[in-house]
């Protein structure tokens, strides 16, 4: 497809509609959304606003810079790094190379995570591996009396999901701690929900990624093993120690992953699994299971 002939003014409308052109010619999918996105972006408004502001013309420092994070997207950037943000379920959060850019099939955890925890007093909730701290944010923010610790194992990511909490006002009800999985919790720590998006992409399997996801997006984050199964062991037979009796672990999985993740876990005497919840694509995306 070759983008549409160059405008004489340039206008919002103008630049939205060369660039979709530009993007789709590229190969990017949601390339209207995108470039709205981008452009809002430059702008310091939202998206909603360019709709009403369609016969301006940015100045030529704006288009420059527009001109720039379209030269990105198209090597590949993800979106949410060029803008520095991303939304899930009803916050912003802020992202950064360092972490993974939240996903909307999270949002299926986060729903059950909320559902269960709504008739608890005051509970107290663990997130592993919590990269921008998407899901423990959102946890907090919704359920006023939780307070959610949050582990992992990188540094910056630890860093930028402090910031989260704090932007949406929850950090006084939150505790990060650093390290590998289960690693940083003291003895004796309990809780009543358990809840991670580990990494699960096996590693035969990079090779099939999206260059966006796979040159961006931090591998730490995303390499589950040789068979994309290691966290998944790892948590199932460490966390009995830190489960209430009675408390529910919530581990979202890949797709294709169901059986497996539901294997590793029926292998652990002190687990009771529940059911498979369903994102919205149909698709298996988080396995349940409560300490007996």
């Amino acid at each position: 497809m070759q983008p549409a002939p160059t405008p004489t003014v340039w206008t919002i409308k103008a630049l939205l509609a060369w660039t979709t052109d530009f993007l789709k010619s590229k190969g990017v999918e949601a390339a209207k959304l995108e470039a709205e996105i981008l452009l809002a972006h430059v702008l310091r408004g939202k998206r909603i606003d360019l709709l009403v502001r369609y016969d301006e013309q940015p100045t030529d420092a704006e288009r420059t810079k527009f001109r720039e994070l379209i030269t990105r997207r198209v090597a590949g950037w993800p979106v949410a790094y060029l803008v520095g943000s991303r939304e899930f379920y009803l916050l912003t959060f802020e992202v950064e190379p360092a972490v993974l850019v939240p996903r909307s099939d999270t949002e299926t955890l986060v729903l059950e995570a909320l559902k269960r925890l709504k008739p608890m007093t005051a509970p107290t909730v663990l997130d592993i591996g919590t990269g921008s701290g998407c899901i423990a944010v959102s946890l907090a923010h919704q359920k006023k009396d939780a307070h959610v610790t949050a582990t992992d194992v990188s540094p910056d990511a630890l860093l930028v999901a402090k910031r989260n909490a704090a932007k949406h006002g929850v950090a006084d009800r939150m505790t990060f701690l650093q390290g590998d999985l289960l690693a940083p919790l003291a003895p004796g720590s309990v809780f009543d929900m358990v809840v991670s998006n580990p990494p699960y992409i096996a590693q035969s399997e990079f090779a099939e990624l999206s260059a966006e996801v796979r040159d961006h997006e931090p591998r730490i984050a995303l390499d589950g093993g040789p068979d994309g199964l290691a966290f998944y062991r790892r948590i199932a037979t460490g966390i009995r120690a830190f489960l209430k009796p009675g408390g529910t672990l919530l581990l979202e999985i890949g797709w294709t992953q169901d059986a497996a993740v539901r294997n590793i876990i029926a292998e652990q005497s002190e687990l009771e699994l529940g059911p498979t919840l369903k994102d919205m694509g149909k698709n298996p995306r988080v396995v349940t299971a409560k300490k007996k």
